[in-house]
C-alpha cells in the first residue's frame, strides 16, 4: 500500500478488496486538490431529504462529490478519534448541528459533556439541552448513571406494549412518544482518567 501511494504521489490511499459483487480490487486515490464541504450542501442534498431517519449527519462528501449521509441510531456509540488538527472539533459541531436541524425540542434531547469548557460551551442555550453543558467530571457520572435508569425504564416501557425499540414505541403511541437521548462527550480520555470505572 505505501508503495502504491508513492508511484501515485499520493499522501494515502485507500484499497477495496475485493469490491463487493465483483471480481475486482479498488484503489481509491484522493483528489490532487482538496475540497472544502459545507454543511448547507449536504443538508439541501436529496439524500438527505430523501431520508426519513430521525438521527441521520452529514459525514461529508466521497471523492466523486456524492453526499454522504450517515445515521447515529445504527451506531449507538460512535467514537470520533484522529490527531491534533484533523477535524474532531469540526465533526461535532456538524453531528450536533445536523441532529438540531433535523429534530424539534419534543423529538431530540441532549446531554453535552465539555471538560475543557470550549467546544461546546456554544450549544448552552438550545432547548435540545436536559441539563446545561456538563463541565465536572462528577456532574458527568450522575448524569451517565441517570441514563443508564432511563434506559431501563424505556425498555421496561416497550416490554409492556410489546414494542422493541424508540422507534415502533412512538410510532405506536404517536403524541405520547419518547424523545431520543443523545450523549456527546468530548475529550472522553480526560473523563477516563478522572473516574474510568463509574464512567465505563
Amino acid at each position: 500500500e505505501p508503495n502504491i501511494a508513492y508511484e501515485l504521489a499520493a499522501t494515502h490511499i485507500r484499497i477495496e478488496a475485493p469490491i463487493p459483487g465483483k471480481r475486482a480490487v479498488g484503489i481509491e486515490v484522493p483528489n490532487l486538490k482538496s475540497a472544502t464541504v459545507r454543511i448547507a450542501s449536504l443538508i439541501s442534498s436529496k439524500e438527505w431529504a430523501s431520508s426519513n431517519e430521525p438521527l441521520i449527519f452529514a459525514v461529508g462528501k466521497d471523492i466523486s462529490g456524492q453526499p454522504i449521509i450517515a445515521s447515529l441510531d445504527k451506531m449507538p456509540h460512535l467514537l470520533i478519534a484522529g490527531q491534533t488538527g484533523s477535524g474532531k472539533s469540526i465533526m461535532i459541531n456538524t453531528l450536533l448541528t445536523s441532529l438540531v436541524y433535523r429534530n424539534s425540542p419534543s423529538d431530540l434531547k441532549l446531554i453535552l459533556v465539555d471538560p475543557k469548557q470550549v467546544e461546546l460551551t456554544p450549544y448552552n442555550n438550545i432547548p435540545h439541552l436536559l441539563t446545561p453543558v456538563i463541565t465536572e467530571p462528577e456532574k458527568c457520572i450522575s448524569a451517565l448513571k441517570w441514563a443508564v435508569a432511563e434506559m431501563d425504564r424505556r425498555l421496561r416501557t416497550f416490554a409492556e406494549v410489546g414494542k422493541r425499540n424508540i422507534g415502533e414505541y412512538n410510532n405506536f403511541k404517536k403524541e405520547e412518544g419518547m424523545p431520543y437521548i443523545v450523549i456527546v462527550i468530548d475529550e472522553l480520555s480526560d473523563l477516563m482518567m478522572a473516574a474510568a470505572r463509574d464512567v465505563e
